[in-house]
């Protein structure tokens, strides 16, 4: 069983497109888990819409911000694989079979994607070839290739993962993904498996230059560095 767990706030712009690619791909015995952080938009309007029980909405207490309303859709993930989803991208026709596949031989894997902009236009065929993504934690701990919407991992991480420390210094992907690539097997694997939308309404600035100081940077880097080791070694 899958749980795509998706986070959404006032998405309203790009929703219809990314659920309609997503149901095309799920079993009856999957699900949809959204968890909505106070929309003021038709964003609950149009999941109530399609009137399907695959689709499970849950409201967040008050505004968590993208981390403590992506963890709320985790808390409710029921499936044996986890794939993560943003509101505004759309997924390709091989999403979910080449991800199963993956995840026969790793716990954990990013996909590669396609940069589009907000009209689907490509920007950059190869996110991992603009990225210079590569594997590996202290290699994503220096600079990090870790794309939320292009994650898929089995259910067990979230032993770990969960509950979320306060105030991660990146955004969840990144604690996700480091913890599991400490404790776990992760994979890169270069097929392209959603067109990933970057326009000016995204809370994720993956995809384009950070504009953290030096020193903010490195202070994130060793608080991160800090909060997985102290994680892992708590739950041995």
């Amino acid at each position: 069983m899958i749980s795509v767990c998706m986070a959404t706030y006032n998405g309203e712009k790009f929703l219809r497109e990314q659920v309609d690619s997503i149901l095309a791909q799920l079993t009856t015995e999957d699900e949809l888990v959204v968890s909505d952080d106070g929309s003021t938009d038709k964003t609950i309007g149009i999941l109530e819409s399609y009137n399907d029980s695959r689709i499970k909405i849950f409201h967040n207490q008050n505004n968590h911000g993208v981390n403590g309303n992506f963890e709320n859709a985790l808390r409710h993930a029921t499936g044996d694989y986890i794939f993560l989803s943003d509101q505004d991208d759309v997924w390709l026709p091989n999403k979910v079979t080449t991800c199963k596949n993956a995840l026969a031989t790793a716990d954990c894997i990013i996909h590669d994607c396609i940069l589009v902009d907000s009209n689907l236009n490509t920007i950059n065929p190869s996110f991992f070839l603009y990225h210079n993504s590569k594997e590996g934690f202290w290699r994503n701990l220096y600079r990090n290739s870790y794309v939320g919407c292009c994650m898929a991992f089995k259910k067990h991480i979230l032993d770990t993962v969960l509950p979320y420390p306060n105030e991660i210094p990146v955004f969840q992907e990144g604690w996700i993904a480091s913890i599991a690539a400490w404790k776990w097997n992760v994979r890169f694997i270069e097929d392209k498996c959603i067109l990933f939308r970057r326009h000016n309404l995204n809370e994720s600035t993956t995809g384009t230059k950070s504009k953290l100081s030096i020193s903010r940077k490195i202070y994130n880097r060793i608080k991160l560095l800090y909060l997985v080791l102290f994680r892992i070694y708590a739950n041995k």
